[in-house]
């Protein structure tokens, strides 16, 4: 997510200092920092404005035809199982990239089941924007990460249950508190297809966070009927019964039929609509926070990326043409991030602009507000390699996503700026001790707090405190690498400390640990 346009007052300034050349003083971050406006959940990383004169504030921030273009993917997989016969013919093997081991989240523990693993969403959605109703078919393979006396997703009170099966038979199933319980039993390591009948009004919920730019979460209309969403650290349930939590990523194929004249976009790779129906499909796994939706009357434009990347833009005529100058340059932004970190881990790419303060990293399919800097948007594809391919497995690790992307959004800014290396490393300082004041070290981020300055700004001066000490070609190897042996997967601190003491041959595990634990900002 964008970082926070909150303010970080730099209170000894930067210039003068340092040495340049290197490749850490020229790819400087851009913009703010990422957040929300704040620091934050993946949304816009507020853009860091770190120019010699201005590098002492920290600037806030924080996916023409209106038909997709065809672009060619994998067939989607059926998941379709509405009968018992089709449920016992089924193979999951299909599945077997969505396959996970789910944990308990230790920052927001009722949300998710650590005991459910599920390996596909098929989400067909209908939605009117004269009624205000959403109208869902969700077909979902799952498996028992544990034997499980009944199976239960979140999922949205505001909804009402119009039919539960599995794997074909009808199924009792209870909704109420944002939790649907169905109930049947499910052994260890034995799979299911859940369908989920559904319809109602959708309704966001409240974010866990003090950011400026903070949002309701989840599926949010406006008022001319259109849809959007934003949903880190929760909030896929608004939409569809969700395992929503980090550590259980499965795979996508979403069918969205909309008005003519309205276009639905999701995330993933498209596919050719049919009539009024919109279909995307996600080949590799994905975090429920992860997914985005958007219905309006959008334009498309397409472009393609380094060696030929397709990307897809969603814009609204008139409303998003000042932001569009800068989303046209994402061929720019992703040949310096695959410069940095290797190649980008995915088949397609996009913007989707919607009327929102923040950004988030929405897989294949970036969201942002309207109202961002070019450091932002870098940040949000930066999280591509970092947060997307390899995320957390609980949010008390969030630091690995918003560290990483805004290291990557200094280091760019850096670079475009001719910040140096001394002029970075004494704003990182300054920035990072006065947010270990007000919020805390990043390593143990409140549960109130989602997404603030610490979890960026804290793990970035820790990056670039490794970097200094293993210089640029050690470094951007282990950036290279952790992306992209983790790749499709989650990951935490211990994984995190082992991997860069074997990649450098060296212990760091005091010098991570105090960075992430340490009230007060470590020595240098």
């Amino acid at each position: 997510m964008a970082q926070d346009s909150g303010d970080f007052p730099d209170p000894n300034g930067i210039n003068g200092l340092g040495r340049t050349g290197s490749a850490r003083a020229r790819g400087g971050a851009a913009g703010r920092v990422p957040g929300r406006t704040d620091v934050g959940r993946g949304r816009y990383r507020g853009a860091v404005r770190l120019t010699p004169l201005t590098l002492l504030t920290l600037l806030a921030v924080a996916g023409c035809t209106a038909t997709p273009a065809p672009v060619p993917t994998p067939a989607p997989v059926t998941s379709a199982a509405s009968s018992p016969s089709a449920a016992a013919a089924l193979d999951y093997g299909a599945f077997a990239a969505g396959r996970s081991q789910p944990v308990k989240d230790t920052v927001y523990p009722k949300h998710g089941n650590p005991g459910l693993d599920v390996l596909h969403y098929g989400l067909d959605l209908d939605w009117s924007p004269a009624t205000r109703k959403l109208t869902g078919t969700a077909t979902v393979q799952v498996r028992g990460a544990v034997a499980l006396s009944s199976i239960q997703l979140d999922f949205s009170s505001a909804y009402a249950i119009q039919g539960v099966t599995v794997d074909g038979y009808p199924a009792e199933a209870d909704d109420s508190a944002d939790k649907l319980t169905i109930h049947k039993g499910l052994d260890a390591d034995a799979y299911a297809t859940l369908v989920v009948k559904y319809a109602g009004t959708p309704k966001p919920t409240p974010m866990p966070s003090h950011r400026s730019d903070a949002e309701p979460l989840g599926l949010t209309m406006t008022a001319d009927g259109s849809l959007w969403t934003m949903q880190e650290p929760f909030g896929a349930f608004t939409w569809y019964p969700a395992n929503d939590q980090p550590s259980d990523k499965a795979l996508y194929d979403i069918d969205v039929t909309v008005p003519a004249g309205w276009t639905a976009i999701a995330g993933g790779t498209p596919r050719p609509r049919t009539g009024d129906t919109f279909h995307f499909t996600s080949e590799h796994p994905v975090a429920s926070y992860l997914t985005t939706l958007a219905v309006g009357k959008y334009q498309q434009e397409t472009a393609k990326g380094p060696h030929g990347i397709p990307l897809t833009y969603w814009y609204r005529p008139g409303k998003d043409d000042a932001a569009m100058k800068i989303v046209r340059k994402s061929p720019q932004y992703l040949s310096w991030l695959e410069q940095h970190f290797g190649a980008y881990p995915f088949a397609t790419g996009g913007v989707l602009l919607v009327p929102s303060a923040s950004g988030m990293e929405t897989q294949q399919m970036i969201t942002m507000g309207t109202k961002f800097e070019a450091g932002d948007l870098l940040h949000e594809y930066s999280h591509h390699w970092f947060g997307d391919t390899v995320g957390p497995t609980t949010w008390s690790d969030v630091w690995l996503n918003e560290g990483w992307a805004m290291y990557a959004q200094l280091l760019w800014q850096a670079e475009q700026e001719h910040i140096t290396d001394a002029q970075l490393t004494t704003w990182l300082r300054a920035t990072d001790a006065k947010l270990r004041k007000s919020v805390g070290p990043p390593g143990k981020p409140p549960a109130d707090s989602f997404a603030e300055g610490n979890v960026y700004i804290c793990p970035a001066a820790m990056l670039h405190t490794i970097h200094r000490q293993i210089g640029d070609q050690a470094f951007f190897s282990l950036a290279k690498d952790w992306a992209q042996q983790h790749r499709d997967g989650t990951a935490d601190r211990a994984m995190f400390i082992a991997f860069v003491n074997q990649h450098t041959g060296r212990d760091f595990t005091k010098l991570i640990t105090t960075w992430l634990d340490s009230p007060t900002t470590p020595a240098a």
